[in-house]
C-alpha cells in the first residue's frame, strides 16, 4: 500500500537536533533542558514573561558549549506559538517539541475557587498542549520529530480539596496523547506523554507541599525535577523509536 504521507529524506548525522520546551525556563522544563543539551540537543528555551530567568538558563547552556536561544511564547495564543516554533527553527531542524508549560492558579475545594481562575487555569493546562501540538505536528512531520506532552499523576488522585479541575485538565493531556498519537503515525510523528508525580519545584502555591505530602507516595518522597527529565529525554531519544501513545508515570509509586 501506498504511504498517503511521502516521508521526508533523513536528516545528515551531522545537523543539529534542535527540540523546543515551552516553560522551559524553571523547574521540570529547565531540567529538561539541561539534560537535552547533555545530550547533544540545541534546545529553544520557551518562557512566558520571566526573560531574566530564561536568559540566564541559556547564557548557562552557551556557557557549557550547548546551542540554545530564549523565546517568548503565550501557548493560548496560536500565532505565539508559531513564532516561537519559528524561532526554535532558526537554531536548526526542529525534532522535538515538549509541551511543559503549565499552571495553576486556583487551589482548594472546587467551590470556593473564582470561576475566571478556573477558566485560565484550564486554557493553560488543556488549550495550551492542544494549540502547541496543533502547531507543532506539520513542523514535525517535516523531520520524523517527536512530541512530548507533560501531563500529571493527579490524573488518578484527582486532588480532592486542592485542585480537582487542574487534575481533569491533565486527564485531557493524557487522552490528547492517545489520540494525537494515532493521527499521527502516518506522518511518522511519535507523541507521548510524562506523568510526574509531586516534585520539587516552585509550581506549589504552598512551598513546603512536596515534604507534607510525602508519606503519601509509596516511595517516601517528592521527586527532583532530573529524574522527570530522564524519562523525557528517553521518549525524543532513538531508544523509544517504536513508542507512540505512551503515558509513563514517573512519580515515585503512585
Amino acid at each position: 500500500m501506498t504511504h498517503a504521507h511521502p516521508l521526508p529524506s533523513p536528516l545528515p548525522t551531522d545537523a543539529p537536533r534542535v527540540v523546543a520546551i515551552t516553560g522551559g525556563s524553571r523547574g521540570i522544563g529547565a531540567a529538561i533542558a539541561r539534560r537535552l543539551c547533555a545530550d547533544g540537543y540545541a534546545v529553544a528555551v520557551g518562557y512566558r514573561s520571566d526573560a531574566e530567568t530564561a536568559t540566564t538558563l541559556v547564557d548557562d547552556l552557551r556557557a557549557h558549549g550547548a546551542v540554545a536561544g530564549a523565546f517568548q511564547v503565550d501557548i493560548t495564543d496560536p500565532a505565539s506559538l508559531e513564532r516561537f516554533l519559528d524561532g526554535a527553527e532558526g537554531l536548526g531542524p526542529l525534532v522535538g517539541v515538549v509541551a511543559n508549560a503549565g499552571a495553576v492558579s486556583a487551589v482548594g475545594p472546587l467551590v470556593t475557587l473564582d470561576p475566571d481562575a478556573i477558566r485560565r487555569d484550564i486554557e493553560v493546562n488543556v488549550l495550551g498542549p492542544v494549540l502547541t501540538a496543533r502547531a507543532a505536528a506539520p513542523r514535525l512531520s517535516a523531520t520524523r520529530g517527536s512530541m512530548v506532552l507533560i501531563g500529571s499523576a493527579a490524573t488518578t488522585s484527582g486532588s480532592p480539596g486542592t485542585y480537582v479541575h487542574y487534575a481533569a485538565a491533565k486527564s485531557a493531556v493524557a487522552t490528547l496523547t492517545t489520540g494525537l498519537a494515532r493521527e499521527l503515525a502516518p506522518d511518522s510523528v511519535r507523541v507521548n506523554c510524562v506523568e510526574p508525580g509531586t516534585v520539587w519545584t516552585d509550581f506549589h502555591a504552598d512551598p513546603a507541599r512536596p515534604a507534607k505530602v510525602a508519606e503519601s507516595i509509596p516511595l517516601g518522597r517528592a521527586g527532583m525535577p532530573d529524574e522527570i527529565s530522564g524519562a523525557v529525554a528517553w521518549l525524543l531519544s532513538d531508544d523509544a523509536a517504536y513508542a507512540t501513545g505512551a503515558v509513563l508515570r514517573v512519580a515515585g509509586g503512585l
